[in-house]
C-alpha cells in the first residue's frame, strides 16, 4: 500500500518553495500541489525522486510533467471553481487531480488504452472518483460533453486543433504547447463572442507530441 509520510510532506514543501522561487505565486495552486502526493502517480521505483522538479517516464512512452509545468499551465487556465475543464492527455492523472482539487469539473481523454485503464484505477484508488476519464482521440475532443469553460492540452500540437476550439464556450480559454517537436511555446487561446480566437504566447517548453488516433 502506498502511504504519504512526513518525509514525503517535507519533500513536497521543499518542491513548493522551489516553485515559488520560479514565479508560481498563485496560492491555491501551491496549496493543491502541497496537499497532493505526487508519488501516488508514479511507479514505486521513482518514489524517492517524485518531488524533484522534473518530468519522469510513465507507461506507453509518455511522461508525468514537471511540477513547474503543471503549475504553469494551471495558472494560465485562470480556473474558477465549478468550471468544466477538458484535459487532453490524462497521462499519470496528476494534472487532472490538481484541477479537481482547485474545484474544476474534470473530463480527461487518454489515447492509450493501457494508460487509460491504469490511471483511471489510480484516480479511483486515491479518492478522485469525480474525475471522468475517457479512452479516445484527443483531436476529436469530447463533443457529447461540450461546451467547456477551459481546455488543457498536455501534449505538443503543431497547429491549433479547430475541433477543440469549437468545443470551447464563448469566453472560454484553451492552454496548449504549440510548435515543432524540439521546443514549443506555451499558448493561451481565448474564444471571443463571435467565435474567433485571441492568442497569447508565453514561455518555451518541451512536451511529447500530440498524436491522432487511439492505441
Amino acid at each position: 500500500m502506498v502511504t504519504d509520510t512526513y518525509r514525503h510532506k517535507g519533500m513536497r514543501q521543499k518542491l513548493v518553495q522551489g516553485l515559488k522561487k520560479k514565479g508560481i505565486l498563485d496560492e491555491s495552486i501551491l496549496e493543491a500541489m502541497m496537499s497532493l502526493p505526487r508519488h501516488f502517480f508514479l511507479d514505486k521505483a521513482f518514489e524517492d525522486w517524485a518531488y524533484q522538479d522534473k518530468a519522469f517516464p510513465i507507461d506507453c512512452d509518455q511522461t508525468i510533467s514537471q511540477p513547474y509545468t503543471v503549475a504553469y499551465q494551471t495558472m494560465l487556465l485562470e480556473l474558477k471553481k465549478g468550471e468544466k475543464v477538458l484535459e487532453i492527455g490524462t497521462g499519470s492523472g496528476y494534472q487532472a487531480a490538481i484541477l479537481h482539487l482547485l474545484g474544476a469539473r474534470v473530463f480527461s481523454i487518454e489515447r492509450h488504452q493501457k494508460l487509460y485503464e491504469q490511471t483511471t484505477e489510480i484516480l479511483k484508488k486515491h479518492g478522485f472518483d469525480h474525475i471522468r476519464t475517457y479512452h479516445g482521440d484527443g483531436y476529436e475532443g469530447l463533443e457529447k460533453m461540450a461546451p467547456f469553460d477551459k481546455i488543457l492540452l498536455t501534449a505538443a500540437a503543431t497547429e491549433i486543433p479547430q475541433k477543440l476550439v469549437e468545443q470551447l464556450k464563448s469566453g472560454g480559454k484553451m492552454v496548449l504547447p504549440l510548435g515543432d517537436l524540439d521546443i514549443q511555446k506555451m499558448v493561451r487561446i481565448t474564444k471571443t463572442a463571435n467565435g474567433s480566437i485571441q492568442k497569447e504566447v508565453f514561455d518555451d517548453f518541451v512536451f511529447v507530441p500530440f498524436v491522432r488516433g487511439v492505441e
